[in-house]
């Protein structure tokens, strides 16, 4: 037996326990909510994390492509992104895999002697937390460069309205000193 194979029988509970892990990036009170995935539309946050992880996972397995990967990496980071999470919180699940799967699969590991399977699958995990990293980070960079064009709009309009009222002011300061000059 090969670490693949036993990656494909303990699929479930290592994709739960994932799962779970992710899940405790979030406050307590949306933990709850996250976890009924059910629903794409009740809970796109839930169903989001639970097929990104279940494509990631799978990619894994298949010996992973960075375009091939993209599709189930992207909305979670996306996600991830757009939180108060800093870069090592929002790409901890990704290693996080490493030790569930260690753990899961400790015995068999040991009893088939796959411990230089298991190092190659952690490589993979660590490319895969290095293209996420890059990920998260491209997409900070779109935020925060959304957010600075939305400052220079307000600030636009801020500038717009003072202009305006200025004008008024000239307009109200040069017909009084109109009626002065037209009175003497």
């Amino acid at each position: 037996m090969n670490l693949k194979d036993l990656l494909f029988q303990k699929k479930l509970p290592i994709l739960t326990q994932w799962f779970e892990e992710v899940l405790s990036t979030y406050p307590a009170d949306s933990q709850n909510f996250i976890k009924e995935k059910g629903n794409r539309f009740a809970n796109p946050v839930g169903s989001t994390i639970g097929e990104s992880l279940e494509g990631l996972y799978g990619e894994l397995l298949r010996g992973w492509e960075e375009e091939k990967v993209y599709p189930f990496l992207d909305p979670i980071i996306r996600m991830r992104a757009v939180q108060q999470l800093s870069p090592s919180q929002a790409i901890s699940f990704i290693p996080s895999l490493k030790k569930i799967v260690s753990l899961e699969l400790a015995k068999e590991i040991q009893r088939n002697h796959l411990v230089g399977e298991f190092q190659e699958f952690a490589a993979e995990v660590d490319r895969l937390t290095l293209l996420s990293f890059d990920m998260y980070m491209s997409c900070r960079e779109k935020v925060y460069k959304i957010k600075i064009q939305e400052l220079k709009n307000s600030s636009e309009k801020v500038w717009q309205r003072i202009r305006m009222i200025y004008k008024q002011q000239d307009k109200k300061v040069g017909y009084m000193t109109n009626n002065i000059d037209s009175s003497k």
